[in-house]
C-alpha cells in the first residue's frame, strides 16, 4: 500500500459536505443541522430553537416558512421548470421580474436587469466584465483598473476574489484578476490620488453603500458625494454593491437611494429572493445600457446556465410583492431607531469597543484589549449566544453581526441583544 493510499485508509469522515469558510478540521463532529424555521426562528435536529439574528447570509428578509413562495415556485415548476435565455429565448417571469427591478431601482428611465444563477459573486463578476466590456466598445480600451476599498466584500468568483479588501480573502489563491487598485475604506485624497495617477486608465469604482462584511460600517458624512464628484470629474463608472443593502435593508429599497447614489450599476442577489432561491442581478443604467446593447457591440458574451431561470424569478417576484404588500421596507425604518438604540446599549459593555449601525445592521466590535488577550475570543462569544439561543456571525476577527430579518419584533430585538449581554459577560479574562 502506498504511503498516500495508506493516509487515506487512515482517515475516518464523520461528514463528506465540506463547508464554505470553514476550517473543516473543526467541523468534523460540530455541524448544526437545521431542520425548519419560521419567522426569525430557527430549529436544530434535536428541536432546539435558535433567533436567527444574521437572517442567514444577511439574506432572509421577509423570514422564514413563506408559504406562499414555495406554492409560487412549485406551481411555476409544474408549467416550466427551467429553460435558458441565451439568443432570443425569454420566460414570462424572467421578464416581469427585470421589469419590476428596473421600476425599482433608481437608475432612471433606459436601464435593464442582466440575471445570474446564484448569488451577489456571479453578480459581481457580471458588473466587472460589463464595466470593462463598456470601455473597449467606446473605443477606450486601456481604462481597465478597476478601484476597490480596504474591508470590501466582493463575493468570491474571480473578479470578486481580486476585488477583496479582506486580506484573508483575497491572498492564497495565486495569481488572480489584474488591474485592480485598493484605497482605504473612507480616503477620499487617497481616490483622488489612484484617479490623478491613472488618468484616463480607470474604468469603474466599486463599493458598498454600507461595508457589510467589513464589520458593518456605514458611510462618514459627505463620503458618497465627495467620491461621486471625483468618478465624474474623471469619467469614471460607478458600480453600487448592494448584495447585502438591496430590497429594503436600510430603510429604502435601495440603499443607493439613501446616500444618495448616482451609479451606473447596481449588483444584488441575497434579499432579491429572500433565499428562497438562488438568483442574482446586475441593474444597469442607461449609459451602460445603450453603449452595450448598441449595434456596434454586438453579443455580450457572457452568461449562466441558470440566467433569468423561471422558478427563481418567481420566487423573486413574490418576495418582492411581500415586501411591498407587507410594507416592510417602511417597517425596518420605523424599526431602526429602535434596532440601534438597543443594539449600542452593548457599547457600555467593558468588552465592546464599538457599535455601528445602519437600517437593520449592525457590528458590534470587540475590544482590541479583550482580542489581544484572548485571540478567538469573537468566536467565543459567537458561539457562548448560539448556545444560548442566538445565532450571531464574527466578522473578520473583530466583529459580531446583526441582521435580523425584517419581520423581527421589539421584544425579540431585546431578547437578542439580551443573550448577547449574556455572551460577553460569559467571557472571563
Amino acid at each position: 500500500m502506498t504511503s498516500s493510499a495508506a493516509g487515506s485508509a487512515a482517515v475516518s469522515l464523520q461528514t463528506r459536505l465540506w463547508h464554505p469558510f470553514a476550517a473543516m478540521s473543526a467541523v468534523q463532529g460540530n455541524e448544526l443541522v437545521i431542520t425548519r424555521a419560521e419567522g426569525v426562528w430557527l430549529y436544530d435536529e434535536d428541536g432546539k430553537r435558535y433567533l436567527d439574528a444574521t437572517a442567514a447570509l444577511w439574506y432572509v428578509n421577509v423570514g422564514h416558512g413563506r408559504e406562499e413562495i414555495a406554492e409560487a415556485v412549485a406551481e411555476q415548476m409544474k408549467r416550466l421548470a427551467s429553460y435558458q435565455i441565451f439568443d432570443v429565448f425569454a420566460n414570462r417571469p424572467a421578464l416581469e421580474l427585470a421589469d419590476r427591478l428596473t421600476q425599482l431601482a433608481p437608475l432612471g428611465d433606459g436601464s435593464a436587469a442582466f440575471f445570474t444563477s446564484g448569488g451577489g459573486s456571479d453578480a459581481i463578476d457580471t458588473a466587472a466584465k460589463i464595466a470593462r466590456r463598456y470601455w473597449i466598445v467606446r473605443g477606450e480600451p486601456e481604462r481597465t483598473i478597476i478601484v476597490a476599498r480596504s474591508g470590501a466584500y466582493h463575493g468570491m468568483n474571480g473578479y470578486g476574489t481580486s476585488l477583496a479588501g479582506i486580506e484573508p480573502n483575497h491572498s492564497g489563491w495565486g495569481p488572480l484578476v489584474g488591474d485592480i487598485v485598493h484605497v482605504d475604506r473612507f480616503d477620499l485624497e487617497g481616490l483622488e490620488r489612484v484617479l490623478q495617477e491613472n488618468r484616463g486608465a480607470v474604468a469603474a469604482f466599486i463599493g458598498e453603500p454600507i461595508q457589510g462584511a467589513a464589520g458593518v460600517f456605514p458611510p462618514v458624512d459627505g463620503y458618497w458625494e465627495g467620491v461621486q464628484d471625483l468618478l465624474k470629474e474623471h469619467g469614471v463608472l460607478l458600480i453600487a454593491d448592494e448584495v447585502i443593502t438591496g430590497y429594503g435593508r436600510t430603510g429604502k429599497w435601495f440603499a443607493s437611494e439613501r446616500y444618495d447614489l448616482d451609479a451606473d450599476l447596481i449588483v444584488t442577489a441575497k434579499g432579491l429572493s429572500s433565499g428562497y432561491a438562488p438568483i442574482g442581478a446586475v441593474i444597469a443604467g442607461p449609459r451602460a445600457r445603450e453603449v452595450l446593447w448598441s449595434q456596434e457591440a454586438g453579443a455580450f458574451r457572457h452568461g449562466y446556465t441558470y440566467s433569468g431561470h423561471p422558478a427563481a424569478c418567481v420566487a423573486a417576484l413574490k418576495n418582492l410583492e411581500i415586501i411591498e404588500r407587507e410594507g416592510l421596507v417602511e417597517r425596518v425604518a420605523e424599526l431602526e431607531p429602535a434596532f440601534a438604540a438597543k443594539v449600542r446599549e452593548l457599547a457600555g459593555h467593558p468588552l465592546v469597543e464599538e457599535v455601528r449601525t445602519g437600517g437593520l445592521l449592525a457590528g458590534v466590535e470587540i475590544s482590541r484589549e479583550a482580542r489581544s488577550a484572548r485571540p478567538g475570543v469573537v468566536d467565543e462569544i459567537a458561539l457562548k449566544a448560539r448556545e444560548l439561543g442566538v445565532i450571531v456571525r464574527p466578522l473578520v476577527g473583530h466583529s459580531l453581526q446583526v441582521s435580523p430579518p425584517f419581520v423581527i419584533t421589539e421584544e425579540e430585538i431585546a431578547e437578542l441583544v439580551g443573550v448577547l449581554r449574556q455572551a460577553l459577560d460569559s467571557v472571563d479574562l
